[in-house]
């Protein structure tokens, strides 16, 4: 079985080898710069490719009445009407799992580099200055013992939990649902305001939905522990950016923040702000990068056998 026309709006970067493989699930491919202009082409579409952002609202669907099936090529889905979607019959499939490994080394490795000072010890070694003093070696921290809590215990919150559990941290997470099976190894429940309080390090690993927007909101931003370090990979839909600003403002936690879904203002915003910790998108890696190209055509392939995976709604 394959699709009759499919058609793709935004990045998509598949190699060739994965270009060919998907090409044996498809009669027809048609590419659109923006869901705007693929108006025509998605009259008689039964498939719909997106990259990541893409807004797939009522008014797409309604203008693809053969639609069956929606392939994102990310793990976020917000921006797709997935309850729209489903209620006319239409499968949509992210792709579930393929960055869990990345993001959650991504985690450590910002953490202890925040912990450790690496960066000024570094700076060190190129003025030729290798003399610490004990007073400069007291600033470094370790994440044995520190109460690490995760928001979200998906697949990378789980990963992340495992991980700060190996580095012996007191492992504690909230999420909609409970984890029993994490439970029964260590990883302890505790409700969302206790934990967002009581955390030195705060990791969030939330889907954005509609139930999830604006989590840690102002009353919780103004529980958060003095001396906290606050870990998001996950953009700021999560978070309300004012009431984070103002805990900035007091330097008495630390932000760490993963640029991949943040607005450029806001980082000009906030990247003079010595406790905010900015990267560019640079949580995946090389392994990741290859996971999300063979999820994204398993998808294709498993749906058109009937067997749908990472299928969100």
């Amino acid at each position: 079985m394959r699709f009759n026309k499919v058609v793709m709006v935004g990045e998509l970067n598949l190699d060739a080898e994965h270009q060919k493989q998907l090409e044996k699930s498809t009669e027809r491919k048609v590419s659109a710069t923006d869901i705007s202009s693929a108006g025509p082409d998605l009259a008689d579409s039964d498939a719909l490719f997106i990259g990541f952002g893409i807004k797939v609202d009522r008014t797409v669907i309604d203008s693809a009445p053969k639609l069956k099936y929606i392939g994102v090529y990310a793990t976020a889905y917000d921006f797709v009407d997935t309850e729209y979607a489903k209620s006319k019959g239409i499968a949509v499939c992210n792709l579930g799992g393929y960055s869990t490994e990345g993001v959650a080394e991504f985690v450590f490795a910002a953490v202890l580099d925040n912990f450790r000072n690496l960066d000024r010890a570094k700076e060190r070694i190129g003025k030729n200055d290798t003399d610490f003093l004990p007073s400069e070696l007291a600033k470094n921290r370790e994440i044995k013992g520190k109460l690490f809590g995760v928001v979200g215990l998906g697949k990378i919150g789980s990963r992340v939990s495992e991980i700060a559990m190996g580095f012996g941290a007191d492992v504690r997470y909230w999420s909609r649902n409970r984890k029993k099976e994490l439970e029964s190894r260590g990883i302890k429940y505790e409700a969302a305001s206790s934990l967002v309080s009581k955390a030195d390090i705060l990791s969030l690993h939330l889907a954005v939905t509609n139930e999830t927007e604006g989590f840690l909101n102002a009353d919780r931003i103004k529980k958060i522990k003095k001396g906290a370090v606050l870990v998001s990979t996950v953009g700021l839909s999560l978070i309300d950016a004012n009431a984070l600003e103002a805990r900035l403002k007091n330097n008495d936690m630390t932000l760490i923040l993963e640029l991949s879904e943040v607005p450029a203002e806001q980082v000009n915003k906030w990247k003079g702000y010595k406790n905010c910790v900015l990267y560019p998108p640079v949580a995946l890696t090389y392994e990741s990068l290859a996971a999300r190209q063979r999820i994204f055509v398993e998808n294709v392939e498993r749906f058109l056998k009937g067997k749908p995976q990472n299928k969100v709604n």
